[in-house]
């Protein structure tokens, strides 16, 4: 027998596995969670890298420092020659090195919209799993229903049988298909598990944590919307990271420019003269010429590509713009469908096919049909809603599409 720990102990382990079994994560916990995905965790690190680079970015031409002999003889003589110490500084041009600040700046921007069309993705896939989870959820409650109805009807065949009143090929039948739903089952089960792993993996958590999801769903009017380019602009965060793209290109250019300025610099040095001959210094200012001819082809070359590389950005934020507006478009009228689909077999479909089963059941309490009309009645009804679930899932993955593509998360 268990001792008393040994009890207690069993109790927790058993509260504890049911406090797991019951964890139960809505859709917005799961969207939530989904900042803790690595990859997104990556370009955070990125970001910070390139504002750190950019903090940096004005930093001047470290000083230069040289000592030794000048103008001192082959020729040993104590009478000639010096021993000098020189220093020299650039300093480059404080224009240049707002616009490199600015431009560096300007890197993050581009880096942190790229963080937010994957965030986008990434929301969207973990959308889907779930409401695939919620649809398979839905699933095996149908399942057990089709299960409840079959052991009825086993049930009450195999009482009939007693009295002469079944044929024994009818409960075989009937036992088929109450087994068949076993493979079912296990099919949804298994689905159900790999949803689980995939939201997991996003949530980046143990992979075989199981939960408890929400299988309310909301169906939002996205078929009555109209497509706005102004807001898609505004909303898309890959178009909105062409927009930094080009921003940064006229970052770019400005920087480029900038190069035309001069940059300035400084020169002393001191000489201690040997023989006795007076102490000498130098001190001289330097200034660049960048808008000679030859100096000026790199700047001015680059200026003109950049130019050439935001009109292509241009053109391509134009077709981005285009061809998610006709995938709007498109989502729409396909949801549309698929709500007058759902809706038909809601209103029209199940009931005629749940009347037909009623009227067979009838029938056969009357004896005047047979076990076999109930069992086919039985599955049309589970076919029809099994069915009507994937016109489910097939209207919540168009929404999804659409909140992807429209990024209304």
């Amino acid at each position: 027998m268990k001792t008393r720990n040994q009890i207690i102990v069993s109790l927790l382990i058993c509260l504890t596995s049911l406090s797991v079994r019951a964890q139960h994560l809505s859709l917005d916990s799961v969207l939530s969670r989904i900042v803790a995905n690595p990859a997104l965790q990556a370009y955070d690190a990125k970001v910070s890298a390139q504002n750190a680079y950019a903090a940096g970015a004005k930093s001047l031409d470290a000083p230069k420092i040289s000592a030794g002999q000048y103008q001192t003889p082959y020729q040993l003589n104590p009478n000639t020659g010096s021993f000098m110490i020189q220093a020299e500084q650039m300093f480059t041009n404080p224009a240049k090195l707002k616009a490199k600040e600015d431009y560096m700046k300007g890197m993050s921007k581009v880096t942190a919209e790229d963080k937010n069309y994957l965030k986008n993705q990434l929301i969207a896939q973990a959308k889907q799993y779930y409401y695939e989870r919620v649809v398979l959820e839905k699933k095996l409650t149908l399942l057990q229903n089709t299960q409840a109805l079959l052991e009825y009807m086993l049930k009450d065949a195999n009482i009939r049988l007693t009295y002469g009143k079944e044929k024994l090929p009818n409960i075989y039948k009937a036992k088929a298909e109450l087994f068949e739903l076993d493979n079912t089952r296990e099919q949804l089960n298994n689905e159900i598990r790999q949803k689980n792993i995939q939201l997991n993996t996003l949530m980046n958590r143990d992979k075989q944590t199981t939960f408890m999801v929400d299988t309310s769903i909301v169906f939002k009017d996205y078929e009555i919307a109209v497509t706005d380019t102004s807001a898609l602009s505004n909303q898309r965060s890959d178009i909105k990271g062409i927009s930094r793209n080009i921003e940064l290109q006229q970052l770019n250019a400005e920087m480029e420019y900038s190069k035309r300025k001069p940059d300035f610099g400084i020169q002393a040095a001191h000489m201690l003269s040997y023989g006795g001959y007076p102490n000498q210094y130098i001190l001289m200012a330097s200034i660049t010429i960048p808008i000679a001819p030859w100096a000026s082809k790199e700047y001015k070359a680059n200026m003109k590509g950049i130019q050439y590389e935001v009109e292509e950005l241009q053109q391509k934020k134009m077709d981005m713009l285009n061809q998610a507006e006709g995938q709007l478009v498109g989502l729409i009228t396909d949801l549309g469908s698929k709500k007058r689909q759902l809706k038909n077999y809601q209103e029209n479909i199940i009931p005629a096919l749940q009347n037909g089963y009623k009227t067979a059941l009838l029938a056969y309490d009357q004896n005047t049909g047979d076990l076999p009309s109930v069992l086919n009645g039985i599955k049309d009804l589970q076919t029809a809603r099994m069915e009507s679930l994937d016109r489910l899932q097939e209207l919540l993955t168009l929404q999804v599409a659409y909140e992807r593509e429209n990024e209304s998360n």
